[in-house]
C-alpha cells in the first residue's frame, strides 16, 4: 500500500525547491537579452554611458544568476534521491533533454557568463559583444531542455511502454522536441522571463528617477526596459491564449479545473471570471461569467465543446476498467506467459495501463478491486479545482495590470514626460514582485493542473516516490527551508545593498557621466552621451 505521508512530504519538498529555483530563472532569462541590447547600443555608438548600464545591470543578474544556479542542482538531485521509481520509469526519456541542457546548454550559458563578467579589459568590443550574445543564447537554450522534459511530462508523445524492462523507451526524438505543448511552453515561459527582466529594470530606474539621482542612466535603462518590456508582455498574452489552445487539445482535465467547468455546457463555452469552486456539489458557486469567451479560447471554433469535469469523470471509469485488463496481461508477461494472445492483448489495452496503476493507492492486486476502489481512483482521476482555478486568475489578473504599466511607461517614454509623471514611477516601482507573481501562480497551474499524475495518463504521482523513511524527507525539507531561506536574505540584501548604490559603484565618487556633462559644451555632451 502507498505511504501517503511519505507521497506528501515528497511532493511538498519538490514543490519548495522548484519554486524557490524559480525566482531566479526568469530574471536570468530576461536580464541577458537586456544586457546584449545595452551593450550593442555601445558597440554602435561608442557611449561609454551604454557599457556602464551593462556592467552596473550586468552585476545584479551576476548575484542572481549565482544563487540560482546553486538551488537548481539540488533539484536535478531530488529525482534521484526522492522520486528513483520516477526516475526508474522515464528516465529513459526524461533524462535525454536533461543530460544535453546539462552538457551542452548549462556549460555554454555558465562559459559566457564567465567571459562577459571577467572579459571587459581581456576580450575587444565585438568579442565581448557576441559573448554576451552568446551567453544570451546559452541561457534560452538551457530553458528550452528543461521545458522540453517538462512538455513531455503533460503530453508524452515519442515513446512508449516496454514490459521487458517495465520501462518507457524514447522512439523518436523529434516529437520530443517538436511536442506542441513544449514549444508552447517554451515561449510562454521565456517571454515571462523577459518581462521579469524588464519590470526589474524599469522599477530600479524608477527609483532613481523618483530620487532624482543619475537621471541620465536612468532614464537610458528605463527607455530600453519599456520598450523590451511591452513587446515582451504582448509576447506572453498572446502565447497565453495558444497556451490554453494547447491545454484544450491535450489536457482537457487541467482546462476543465482551470475554469471550474464542472458541466459540460453548449458550445461555445462560457468563461468563469469568478466564482467558489466546489468539489463536493461540482458545481461553482457565485459564478460570474463572461459568455462564449472560454469556447473560442480553448476551441477557436464557436461550436466546439469544452467537456465539464462530470463528463471526464465518466470517461476515466471505463478507462480504469480498461487499466485492469492491461495490467492483468502485464503480469502474465512478466511471469513468462509471452504468447501472441497475451502479447495482443496488452499491446491492446496498455494505453490505459496508467488509470489502472491509480487502483495502486488502494489494493496492491488491482485485477481484483472492487467497484468501490474503481470509484476511488475515478474522483482521484482529477485534481482539487480551487488552487489552480484561483491561481490561474492571480497569474492572468498581474499580467493585465502589468501590460497596462507598460503600456504607459511606453507612451510616457516616448514623449519625453516620463520623469514628470511621479505616480506611475511609484506604481511601477511597488509592481516589481507582479512578474514573479504571475509565473509562480503559472508554474502551479501547469503543474497541480497535472495530478494525479507524474507523467500524465501514464504514471501516477503517488507511484513515482522512492522508498524512504517519511521523517528522513520531512528532515530534509526542514533544512531545504531553512538553507533557501538563508540564501534568499543573501540575495535580497546583495541586490538591495547595490541597487542603492547605483551606477555610482562603477566609479569613485558621483557618477562620473552626470560630472562631466555639466562641465562639456552642449556639442561635446552630444557627442559622449
Amino acid at each position: 500500500m502507498i505511504n501517503e505521508t511519505l507521497v506528501e512530504l515528497s511532493r511538498w519538498q519538490f514543490a519548495i525547491t522548484a519554486l524557490f529555483h524559480f525566482l531566479f530563472v526568469p530574471l536570468t532569462i530576461g536580464m541577458t537579452w537586456i544586457l546584449f541590447i545595452m551593450e550593442a547600443v555601445y558597440v554602435m555608438t561608442g557611449r561609454i554611458i551604454y557599457r556602464d548600464m551593462t556592467k552596473f545591470w550586468g552585476k545584479l543578474f551576476a548575484i542572481n544568476f549565482a544563487i540560482g544556479v546553486a538551488t537548481g542542482l539540488t533539484m536535478e538531485f531530488e529525482f534521484g534521491t526522492n522520486w528513483s521509481y520516477y526516475s526508474h520509469y522515464v528516465g529513459d526519456v526524461f533524462g535525454a533533454p536533461l543530460a544535453i541542457e546539462g552538457l551542452v546548454a548549462f556549460f555554454l550559458e555558465s562559459t559566457f557568463v564567465g567571459m562577459f563578467l571577467l572579459g571587459w579589459e581581456r576580450l575587444s568590443k565585438r568579442e565581448h559583444l557576441a559573448a554576451t550574445f552568446l551567453m544570451a543564447i546559452g541561457t534560452n537554450l538551457s530553458a528550452m531542455w528543461i521545458l522540453v522534459a517538462n512538455g513531455w511530462m503533460q503530453n508524452p508523445v515519442g515513446s512508449e511502454f516496454n514490459y521487458q524492462t517495465m520501462r518507457m523507451e524514447m522512439v523518436s526524438f523529434s516529437e520530443l522536441v517538436f511536442n506542441p505543448v513544449a514549444q508552447v511552453k517554451f515561449i510562454h515561459t521565456v517571454s515571462a522571463g523577459y518581462v521579469a527582466g524588464a519590470m526589474f529594470v524599469m522599477s530600479i530606474s524608477s527609483y532613481y528617477l523618483l530620487k532624482g539621482r543619475d537621471i541620465a542612466f536612468a532614464k537610458r535603462s528605463f527607455s530600453i526596459a519599456a520598450g523590451f518590456g511591452i513587446a515582451s508582455i504582448c509576447s506572453v498574452l498572446l502565447l497565453g491564449d495558444e497556451s490554453g489552445y494547447e491545454v484544450g487539445e491535450v489536457q482537457r482535465v487541467k482546462l476543465a479545473a482551470i475554469e471550474a467547468e464542472y458541466h459540460t455546457e453548449p458550445a461555445p463555452a462560457a468563461f468563469t471570471l469568478f466564482g467558489f469552486p466546489n468539489d463536493e456539489t461540482m458545481e461553482t458557486d457565485y459564478a460570474i461569467k463572461i459568455p462564449y469567451a472560454l469556447g473560442i479560447i480553448a476551441t477557436r471554433s464557436l461550436d466546439g465543446e469544452v467537456t465539464g469535469l462530470r463528463d471526464l469523470k465518466k470517461e476515466h471509469e471505463p478507462r480504469i476498467r480498461n487499466g485492469m485488463i492491461a495490467y492483468e496481461y502485464l503480469q502474465k508477461l512478466r511471469n513468462g506467459e509471452e504468447t501472441p494472445e497475451n502479447i495482443a492483448r496488452f499491446n491492446e489495452t496498455k494505453q490505459d495501463l496508467g488509470y489502472g496503476l491509480l487502483l495502486k493507492r488502494y489494493t496492491n492486486n488491482v485485477v481484483d478491486a472492487t467497484e468501490e476502489q474503481i470509484q476511488m481512483a475515478v474522483d482521484d482521476s482529477i485534481p482539487t479545482v480551487a488552487p489552480i482555478f484561483w491561481a490561474f486568475r492571480i497569474m492572468v489578473g498581474s499580467g493585465v495590470i502589468m501590460f497596462g504599466l507598460f503600456v504607459l511607461a511606453f507612451y510616457y517614454n516616448a514623449r519625453r514626460v516620463i520623469e514628470q509623471k511621479r505616480w506611475l514611477l511609484k506604481a511601477i516601482l511597488f509592481a516589481l514582485p507582479l512578474p514573479w507573481v504571475a509565473i509562480e501562480t503559472g508554474w502551479f497551474v501547469a503543474e497541480f493542473g497535472r495530478q494525479p499524475w507524474a507523467i500524465s495518463e501514464i504514471l501516477p504521482t503517488f507511484m513515482a516516490t522512492s522508498s524512504l523513511d517519511a521523517s528522513s524527507v520531512l528532515f530534509t525539507m526542514i533544512a531545504f527551508i531553512l538553507v533557501y531561506a538563508i540564501l534568499f536574505a543573501i540575495e535580497m540584501w546583495l541586490m538591495v545593498k547595490f541597487a542603492k548604490i547605483g551606477p555610482s559603484s562603477l566609479h569613485t565618487g558621483r557618477y562620473h557621466f552626470e560630472q562631466e556633462a555639466q562641465q562639456a559644451s552642449p556639442q561635446l555632451r552630444q557627442d559622449k552621451y
